[in-house]
Parts: structure tokens; C-alpha cells; sequence
């Protein structure tokens, strides 16, 4: 028998409730401090990923100075084996008009810090309503 070594339900609610503050809030070191040493992060624009708190923080300084009013809220939770998937719905101002859009990611994690997320939303909608 397998033993389940992620979060439960509402431990995984309150990981998210906890770090999606600094994705709205724009706080790049605190959300950064979220995040192990050696960590990995991947979403549409980095797919390679960036390693690494340094790394990541560098990019998250960068992601979040470019979006400094979005907001991000956590729709729902599902415990996974080491972490947990949180989905989520983003309200992005754009040139053309307030972006909304859905998305999923994987959270990972080791002693409560994320050793690995991966970020997955359709930015089709975004992209375009940023183009000139």
C-alpha cells in the first residue's frame, strides 16, 4: 500500500491562501521566500523553467513588476502525492481591457517550501490583448 505523503484538503487550502497574497500583492521576495533553495519554476513564458531561489526571484521581479495590478485567486485544491494542484482564475489588466483566465499548477513541496511549480493557463487571450 502507497502512503499519501501530501497535503490534506485544508492544509493545502491555507499553503494557497497563504502565497497567493504575494502573487496579487505584488511582493516578489515574499513570494520567493515560498519557495526551497533548489527549487524549480515553470509556467507559458519560462517552459524550461528557472532554477533556483535566486533565479526564481530574478524572474519573479520581473513577472511581477510587468503585472503589478493582476489578481490571482485560488478556485479550488486537490491534495496530490508531495504537494497538491491548486487552481486558479487571474484578473489581468491588458491594453486592451481586464484579462480573465483560468488555470492549474503543481505545487511540490519539502519541509513546507515548494521544491517544484509548474503553471499551466491558456495566455492566448492575454497575449492578444496586449498586442499593439
Amino acid at each position: 500500500m502507497t502512503s499519501f505523503d501530501g497535503l490534506a484538503h485544508a492544509e493545502a487550502r491555507a499553503f494557497a491562501a497563504r502565497r497567493l497574497p504575494a502573487w496579487t500583492g505584488n511582493d516578489p521576495e515574499r513570494l520567493a521566500g515560498f519557495h526551497a533553495e533548489d527549487a524549480v519554476y515553470l509556467d507559458p513564458a519560462v517552459p524550461q523553467g528557472v532554477r533556483g531561489r535566486p533565479e526564481i526571484l530574478s524572474y519573479f521581479r520581473r513577472l511581477l513588476g510587468r503585472n503589478p495590478e493582476w489578481v490571482w485567486t485560488s478556485t479550488a485544491v486537490r491534495p496530490l502525492e508531495g504537494g497538491f494542484l491548486d487552481y486558479r482564475h487571474a484578473s489581468i489588466p491588458a491594453a486592451r481591457g481586464i484579462v480573465e483566465c483560468g488555470g492549474v499548477c503543481t505545487v511540490t513541496l519539502r519541509e513546507g517550501l515548494i521544491t517544484r511549480n509548474e503553471v499551466f493557463f491558456d495566455r492566448s487571450g492575454l497575449l492578444s490583448a496586449m498586442a499593439p
